[in-house]
């Protein structure tokens, strides 16, 4: 993960790690400049997942755009819909614009692991 320490990484992997252990989710997040628009360009990292694409919870932060996207795949939506990420991705803002990427990018995977394992 460009732009991070190897211990920011590292806690970030081990994150997504337990998120996908406590939701049986595949989560995954992308830091860097979008290709094309924003949207689109986390919707292209979501569906390069492949077969995996509807269990999947991709986000996508673009730092120097200021700017957050979470995608979810079919089944992965059933579990966290649009109000929960919306609220999450504001709070991971919040923590942005404060200046802490990391404990943002921490909070908000855990949030929706934690959202996800509560619907599951």
């Amino acid at each position: 993960m460009r732009g991070l320490t190897s211990a920011q990484a590292d806690d970030i992997r081990q994150a997504l790690t337990v998120a996908e252990r406590r939701s049986g989710l595949r989560f995954g997040a992308f830091l860097g400049a979008p290709v094309g628009g924003r949207r689109h360009f986390a919707e292209r990292l979501h569906a390069a997942l492949g077969e995996e694409a509807d269990e999947a919870v991709v986000i996508f932060v673009d730092v120097a755009g200021r700017a957050l996207e979470i995608v979810t795949g079919e089944n992965a939506r059933r579990r966290l819909p649009d109000t929960t990420c919306r609220l999450t991705a504001m709070s991971m803002a919040t923590a942005f614009s404060a200046g802490d990427l990391v404990g943002g990018l921490l909070y908000g995977i855990g949030m929706l692991g934690e959202q996800a394992t509560a619907r599951r």
